[in-house]
C-alpha cells in the first residue's frame, strides 16, 4: 500500500473536513426537527459530506500514482478542495437560514449563493477532468492497475458532467416563467415535484425519475473499480487465473464496459421519469441485455488464453503502490 504521505495533503485535509461537516450534520439530524421538501433540513449537507469526503479520498490517492505534470495535478487537486469546500459552506449555511441551497432564486441573495455554486461546480468538473488527463498521460506499471483509474476518473468526469442537467428549468417552471420571476429553476426529480415520496437513506424519489441517481453512480466509479481491482488481486493468490496480468486487464475492461453501460441506462430510465426500483419493459429488457453482456465479457476474459508479457511474474503487484519513475514524492513536490 502507498503511504497516506504522498497522498495529497489538500484532498486529505478537505476529506477530514466533510468527516467533520458529516459529524456535524448527522447531530442536526438528531437536534433539529426542521424539514425542507420533504426531507430533514440537515439531510441533504449529511449526503454531501460523506459523498465529497470518499470522492477527495480516492482523488487524494489516485494523485499520488500520477506520474506526469506532478505540479499541474497538485494544483488540479488542490482547486477540486477549495472549490468543493465553497459549496460546502453555501450548502451548510443556507441549511442555517432555513433555505434550499441548489436552483433557489427566490431573492437576489439566494441566487447570487447559487450562481457561487454553479461556478464552483464547473471549476470542479474541470480540476476532476485535468486529472482524468493526467492519468491518461501517466506510466503505472501495473496495467490493470493504469486502465482502473483512468476508466474511474473518466466515469466519474462523466457522471458529475450529469449533475448539469439538475439546474435545466421544468416544462412546469417554464410555463410559471411566462407570468413573472420564479423562486426555484431547475429539479432533481423528472416527472414529479421535488420533496415527494423517497427511498430511505438516499432520499431518490419513488414516484418519477431522479437524476441524482446517474449523478451518484458516475461520480463512485472512481471508488467502485478500484476496489474492484484491489478484490481480483486479493483473490489472485487462491485463484490462479487472475495472477495473470493480462486476465485481470481484460476483467477491468469488462467491469468498466458494464459500469458504463449501466449507468447509460440508469440515466436515460431517470431522463424518461421513471422510478428506479419500477422499470418498465423497456429498462429491463436493456438491462437484461447489459446483465448478459457483462456475463459473456467475463467468460471471454477469464477462458481466453493469457499473452503473459516478458519478465512479468505470478504475483500480482501492489496496484496502490506509487509509481514515480524512482523519484521520491519530496522530488516530485519540490
Amino acid at each position: 500500500m502507498s503511504s497516506w504521505r504522498s497522498w495529497h495533503r489538500p484532498l486529505l485535509l478537505f476529506a477530514a473536513l466533510m468527516i467533520v461537516t458529516g459529524i456535524g450534520s448527522a447531530v442536526g439530524l438528531l437536534v433539529d426537527d426542521r424539514t425542507l421538501t420533504g426531507s430533514p433540513i440537515w439531510f441533504k449537507p449529511f449526503k454531501f459530506s460523506l459523498s465529497l469526503m470518499m470522492y477527495a479520498l480516492s482523488l487524494a490517492w489516485t494523485l499520488s500514482l500520477a506520474t506526469r505534470a506532478h505540479r499541474l495535478a497538485w494544483w488540479a487537486g488542490t482547486v477540486v478542495a477549495a472549490a468543493g469546500a465553497v459549496e460546502m459552506v453555501i450548502i451548510i449555511g443556507q441549511v442555517f437560514r432555513g433555505k434550499i441551497s441548489h436552483f433557489n432564486r427566490e431573492t437576489p441573495f439566494d441566487a447570487a449563493l447559487y450562481d457561487i455554486m454553479a461556478v464552483t461546480i464547473v471549476v470542479l468538473w474541470t480540476g476532476a477532468v485535468t486529472i482524468a488527463v493526467l492519468l491518461f498521460r501517466s506510466r503505472i506499471e501495473d496495467r490493470a492497475a493504469a486502465w482502473t483509474l483512468r476508466f474511474g476518473s473518466l466515469l466519474a468526469v462523466i457522471g458529475a458532467a450529469l449533475g448539469f442537467l439538475m439546474p435545466q428549468p421544468t416544462p412546469e417552471q417554464r410555463a410559471a416563467a411566462e407570468n413573472g420571476p420564479v423562486d426555484v429553476v431547475g429539479a432533481h426529480s423528472v416527472g414529479v415535484p421535488d420533496g415527494g415520496p423517497s427511498m430511505p437513506l438516499t432520499g431518490w424519489s419513488t414516484t418519477g425519475g431522479d437524476l441524482r441517481i446517474p449523478h451518484f453512480v458516475g461520480m463512485h466509479a472512481l471508488q467502485v473499480l478500484p476496489l474492484l481491482l484491489l478484490a481480483l488481486v486479493a483473490l489472485a493468490p487462491h485463484l490462479p487465473r487472475l495472477r495473470d496480468e493480462t486476465v485481470r486487464l481484460r476483467l477491468v475492461f469488462a467491469a468498466s464496459g458494464t459500469y458504463a453501460a449501466v449507468l447509460v441506462l440508469i440515466t436515460w430510465q431517470a431522463l424518461r421519469g421513471q422510478p428506479l426500483l419500477e422499470p418498465d419493459t423497456a429498462t429491463l429488457a436493456v438491462g437484461a441485455a447489459v446483465v448478459l453482456g457483462a456475463a459473456l465479457a467475463v467468460g471471454v476474459s477469464l477462458g481466453s488464453t493469457p499473452r503473459t508479457r516478458p519478465g512479468a511474474t505470478d504475483t500480482p503487484p501492489d496496484p496502490t503502490a506509487p509509481q514515480r519513475n524512482g523519484r521520491t514524492h519530496e522530488e516530485t513536490s519540490a
